[in-house]
C-alpha cells in the first residue's frame, strides 16, 4: 500500500501526515507526501515543533505534486475536497484512488483545518486531528 497525503503547499498538513504515518511503522505502508502549490520551502516551524514534542524524527522539504508520485500511489490522501478537486481534473485516470483524508476514513465531508501562520497550540491542534485520522486510516487498511 503505497500512499500519498496532499495539500497546499507540502509544510504543514500534507508532510506532518506523512510523519505520523512513517512513525507508527506500519507493516507494508509506503508513504509520501507533496503539495499542490508547493516550492522548495523547509517544513513550516511550528510543524516541526510539534513533531519534535511528539518525539517523530522527521526531515522534510516541501515538494508539488508530480505525475510520477501520482501514479506510484495506490490511494491518494487530500487535505480539503479543493485539492481533491485539482488532483481529480489534472489526473482523471487516478480518480478512483482520490480522497480526502476524512472522506476516506469516515465518510466525513470536513476538510482537514489548515494550521498554516498559526501559533504553536494551532499545529498542536491539526496534529491531535491528524493522529486520530491516521489511526483510523490504518485500522481501514488494516480490515482490507
Amino acid at each position: 500500500m503505497k500512499i500519498f497525503f496532499v495539500c497546499t503547499g507540502n509544510t504543514c498538513r500534507s508532510p506532518m501526515a506523512e510523519a505520523i504515518l512513517a512513525a507508527k511503522q506500519v507493516s507494508g505502508i509506503e508513504v509520501r507526501s507533496a503539495g499542490i502549490f508547493a516550492g522548495a520551502a523547509p517544513l513550516s516551524r511550528n510543524a516541526q515543533a510539534v513533531l519534535d514534542e511528539q518525539e517523530i524524527s522527521f526531515t522534510h522539504t516541501a515538494k508539488p505534486v508530480r505525475p510520477e508520485d501520482v501514479e506510484w500511489a495506490t490511494l491518494i490522501l487530500t487535505m480539503t475536497a479543493g485539492h481533491r478537486d485539482i488532483l481529480m481534473q489534472s489526473y482523471p485516470e487516478a480518480a478512483s484512488r482520490i480522497y480526502t483524508l476524512k472522506e476516506f476514513v469516515d465518510g466525513s465531508r470536513a476538510d482537514v483545518s489548515d494550521p498554516y501562520g498559526g501559533s504553536l497550540s494551532t499545529y498542536q491542534q491539526t496534529f491531535k486531528e491528524l493522529d486520530g485520522l491516521i489511526d483510523k486510516l490504518v485500522g481501514k487498511i488494516n480490515e482490507e
